[in-house]
């Protein structure tokens, strides 16, 4: 499978008791430094014992640096991934409160000229025909998810909250792909229903399987053998970031989905994996910073406090 999409330095605090007003400063024990999403999916996918791979722009930043340590540890390939000497990853800063998150983020620009990442996805999809891969709908995807069709490679689809603002564009994708796997804020913005029941319903006329994924009450799985709850595979964990568990869900999905599982007992690794998620600080976890020379030095100097900890874990778990 191949995972497409951004990456991001992450820059993840833990629970915070109150957010900082103008002029003030407020503190937490729990930081992590971390990726996003597509390296999450990636991840999650590779742990379930998939062949991985992630396309992207990796550059000569600070954040590609990780990434692409990460992704070596890990054994997602990166060669679908296009390289340059400028910023590629984002920077995100995850604030968890009040049981939910807060993000504070900045996406450098594209070069004038260069050409849209869609386009070059498209020129990937058609090299590499994978068997599945992952990403989230937007500008250009119902082209590429045309090329998918036609190549063979089949497609689980998500969305972000507020995409709602382009809901003709999101719905026709959905149409394209094989897999929809929304959240329940996520499909009732979209469809504007006042229930999740009667969302799936509108969803469901689209034509495409839904996973609609609920937390810790696991997922509704709606197709053409109807619609059932799937809570199997969830653990009570402490909920420590929400960031990256709909990413790992579908990652963990995918690679289920490869080794032949149905879509509902896919959902059940699923649902673990997001349960894993969760209990993580960080889109994949807590990376490790030791040992990556200059990139160890830098991310010394930013929080000299966090390298030891963050070093002495294992930067094998998946979180968005």
């Amino acid at each position: 499978m191949i995972s497409f999409g951004s990456v991001f330095l992450e820059l993840v605090f833990g629970h915070l008791h109150e957010l900082p007003r103008p002029g003030e400063e407020v503190f937490t024990d729990d930081f992590a430094v971390s990726c996003g999403g597509a390296v999450t999916s990636a991840s999650a996918a590779a742990r379930g014992g998939a062949h991985a791979g992630l396309c992207t722009v990796l550059g000569d930043d600070l954040g590609s640096r990780i990434v692409q340590e990460h992704c070596a540890r890990l054994g997602v390939e990166l060669s679908p991934s296009a390289r340059g000497h400028r910023r590629a990853a984002g920077i995100s800063v995850v604030l968890n409160f009040d049981g939910d998150r807060a993000f504070i983020t900045h996406i450098p620009q594209c070069p004038p000229g260069e050409r849209p990442e869609v386009a070059r996805w498209r020129d990937v999809l058609r090299r590499e025909r994978p068997p599945w891969c992952y990403l989230h709908a937007g500008q250009g995807v119902a082209d590429f998810l045309r090329d998918a069709r036609e190549v063979g490679t089949k497609v689980v689809l998500d969305v972000s909250l507020g995409d709602e603002r382009y809901r003709e564009t999101v719905i026709e994708c959905v149409r394209l792909a094989d897999v929809f796997v929304p959240n329940e804020d996520e499909l009732l913005r979209l469809t504007g229903a006042g229930t999740v029941g009667q969302a799936v319903t509108a969803a469901l006329a689209w034509g495409t399987p839904l996973v609609v994924k609920r937390g810790m009450a696991g997922a509704l799985v709606a197709d053409a053998d109807g619609i059932a709850e799937v809570a199997e595979g969830v653990r009570r964990v402490q909920v420590r970031d929400l960031t990256g568990a709909g990413d790992a869900f579908a990652g963990a999905m995918i690679a289920a989905l490869l080794r032949g599982t149905p879509l509902r007992g896919a959902v059940v690794a699923a649902n673990a994996a997001g349960s894993e998620a969760v209990s993580l600080l960080g889109a994949v976890g807590e990376v490790e910073v030791a040992g990556l020379g200059a990139v160890g030095l830098a991310l010394a100097g930013m929080f000299p406090d966090k390298v030891a900890g963050s070093a002495a874990r294992a930067a094998t778990d998946t979180g968005r």
